[in-house]
């Protein structure tokens, strides 16, 4: 063999063993990622291990790694000087689907600290962008970063789309238990209402309730005082969802005990007040329509305190009960509280409802408004006060179609027999 065969049969050995090194450092690098990630390693730990490869392994001076969690950031910096926060992913890297040399694209940008974009996408969805700089930028053709990009590629994307699924089931496991929160405090909330209405020679009772979520601040209740009183009333508080069904809990808890130990609704809305205001330190405030009825004298005393004025059908006559004050919460004194009364005749029917009811639009932005209510109670007054409820509901769902429910819904309705 001459000194020419025996170099090339030499280069030829080095190139194998180069190359079997190169395989193996690849490898042991995967390995060492997947043992990671099924040991749960910590995210920081992943990106740890991930910047060693790169820089101690692959020879990889310069990195920047930009992920998306709500927004996009950079979580993994080395080898650069320049203020990576000033690259704007969503501008200048969400562009690019492949592996991009940045000397071919026009850019002042700090991006041209850089030579090389490497997308990560799964699914169709951008999970990160990493930017590498080569040792030497003028053979950067050779350079062991240009050469073995597409595994760079590959070990990002396994490291990302585990990180993505490790947020992913961490975010399952915070909606699973905020579920089943919601489903406990639905039930709970729920147990406050009355589980019985009357329905008998007196009174004939019927209320609906619907929570824009799994719980909400709307609220009715029907308390009877004693033999020949019952009180009831319909409330909303100011918001939705968990605070709005909290400070409503406690709503109730004061008022059934305000009322065992009071018989002046003025004075009742007044302490009602304090402990709203007291409670929500004027932040959240709470209408309520509240009601007494004597089943001997049939005179019903009420205040509306900032409620939706409710409906009284009377002799083929509809009016709206509005005496009383501003909603109970919204100053820490109430400036003056009036009591109404009324004489409720036999067959006189009462609809109290909430501003989820009349206020929900349909698919043009137009309200179900007070006109439709009015037709509707006019339309069944000979009917008992479920069929009116059931009538009112049906034609809401009706005129809404296809819309979502914008707000909690209480409808609460009585017919004076």
């Amino acid at each position: 063999m001459n000194k020419t065969q025996e170099f090339i049969e030499q280069s030829k050995t080095k190139e194998s063993s180069f190359k079997k090194r190169i395989a193996n450092i690849k490898l042991n690098s995967l390995l060492e990622i997947t043992k990671a990630i099924n040991n749960n390693i910590p995210t920081d730990g992943l990106f740890a291990i991930y910047e060693s490869i790169l820089i101690h392994q692959l020879n990889i001076p310069k990195i920047a790694l930009y992920t998306y969690t709500n927004s996009w950031r950079c979580v993994l910096k080395h080898g650069i000087n320049t203020d990576v926060e000033d690259i704007k992913v969503e501008v200048e890297l969400l562009k690019y689907k492949e592996i991009t040399e940045i000397d071919l694209v026009a850019s002042d940008s700090n991006i041209e600290a850089f030579d090389i974009i490497i997308p990560v996408h799964h699914k169709n969805q951008p999970l990160a962008y990493l930017l590498i700089g080569d040792i030497d930028e003028q053979k950067i053709e050779i350079s062991p970063a240009i050469k073995h990009l597409p595994f760079v590629q590959t070990l990002t994307n396994v490291m990302m789309v585990a990180i993505e699924n490790k947020r992913l089931f961490r975010e399952n496991l915070l909606q699973v238990a905020s579920r089943k929160e919601l489903e406990l405090a639905s039930e709970m909330q729920a147990m406050l209402f009355p589980d019985k209405l009357p329905n008998d020679s007196t009174l004939n009772v019927n209320a609906y309730y619907q929570p824009h979520h799994q719980v909400g601040g709307d609220y009715y209740d029907f308390i009877r005082l004693n033999e020949n009183e019952v009180a009831f009333c319909v409330a909303d508080v100011s918001g939705k969802g968990v605070s709005a069904a909290l400070l409503m809990a406690n709503f109730q808890a004061n008022l059934r005990a305000l009322f065992k130990h009071n018989s002046s609704l003025s004075e009742i809305a007044h302490d009602l007040n304090t402990i709203v205001f007291g409670n929500a330190k004027g932040e959240k405030f709470i209408t309520i329509f509240l009601a007494k009825y004597n089943i001997l004298t049939r005179m019903l005393t009420y205040i509306n305190a900032g409620h939706n004025p409710p409906l009284v059908l009377s002799a083929d006559t509809i009016f709206n009960l509005t005496t009383g004050s501003i909603g109970v919460g919204m100053l820490q004194e109430v400036p003056r509280i009036r009591e109404g009364i009324m004489h409720m005749s036999p067959n006189t029917v009462l609809v109290c409802y909430t501003d989820g009811l009349v206020e929900q639009n349909d698919e043009n932005g137009d309200e179900f408004g007070m006109d439709k209510l009015k037709q509707i109670i006019l339309k069944k007054k000979d009917a008992d006060v479920k069929k009116i409820n059931t009538s009112i509901i049906l034609a809401l769902d009706k005129f809404k179609q296809d819309v979502s429910y914008a707000d909690d819904i209480a409808l609460f309705s009585c017919k004076f027999l």
